[in-house]
């Protein structure tokens, strides 16, 4: 059957199977359909993005020349908010796995977060996450809170990573060999599948949140300081998921 003769259908069926060849999409270039246009178009813009995630391996393909079989990534959710806890995950990927549109967990939109969370969770060697809340984050800070999340995220794998990737901040005291990468979530696809699930986690707490305190609007804000929740705030007080060692909290509860 000629180019031609295919009916659309059966060209986007073509354009799905793994065996189409870059000769095959030249002699489609050909056809005056604009359908068939579109076909091609959106097969380019695929293989854009295939080419630009396999980029985002360029850690991983190192240290799994160096003979690391379990490549680690780390990262977290919600160190900034004035509600709700800090959530951490650990993620390992079969090196070179393509996850559609995978990125920063900021700088995609929560529908293809949602879907690329669905997908680490299918496709990954192993996904572990903790949980550390807002009482133990006013007890040792922020930043010593995220540091016992990400230790305890680590530990949960199974099986245990040769090496560790981590979002920016150092972790000295694991027992494999561990690097932090600024802006690492946007570097490293292991670190932005583990900021996605950290996100997508996150979210879905806050989300429940949403429904025992519905004043505040968590769902929309997820506990971030927008004006709606400084304003809900000021109505109604802090209640028991708000960060009290944090501004304006705690000024609120001083006053």
């Amino acid at each position: 059957m000629s180019i031609e003769q295919m009916t659309i259908k059966e060209i986007e069926m073509l354009f799905t199977q793994e065996t189409v060849t870059r000769d095959i999409v030249e002699k489609f270039r050909e056809d005056k359909r604009a359908a068939v246009g579109r076909i091609v178009h959106r097969w380019d813009l695929g293989q854009a993005d295939r080419r630009r995630v396999d980029d985002l391996y360029k850690y991983e393909y190192v240290y799994k020349e160096k003979g690391m079989q379990f490549i680690a990534g780390i990262d977290e959710a919600g160190r900034g908010p004035l509600a709700g806890p800090v959530v951490v995950a650990a993620v390992i990927l079969p090196v070179g796995l393509y996850l559609p549109k995978i990125n920063d967990s900021k700088k995609i939109s929560a529908k293809i977060r949602e879907e690329l969370y669905i997908e680490i969770m299918a496709k990954a060697i192993a996904v572990g996450h903790a949980v550390v809340s807002e009482k133990v984050i006013d007890r040792i800070n922020i930043y010593q809170a995220t540091i016992n999340g990400m230790y305890d995220a680590i530990f949960s794998l199974d099986p245990q990573p040769d090496q560790v990737l981590i979002d920016a901040v150092p972790l000295e005291k694991l027992p494999m060999p561990a690097i932090p990468i600024i802006k690492g979530d946007a570097k490293s696809a292991t670190i932005a599948a583990a900021s996605i699930v950290a996100k997508v986690e996150r979210d879905h707490i806050m989300d429940g949140y949403a429904k025992v305190y519905p004043e505040y609007g968590f769902s929309q804000h997820k506990g971030y300081g927008t004006a709606q929740h400084i304003a809900a705030l000021k109505k109604y007080g802090p209640c028991p998921i708000h960060r009290c060692s944090f501004e304006p909290i705690k000024s609120l509860i001083q006053h």
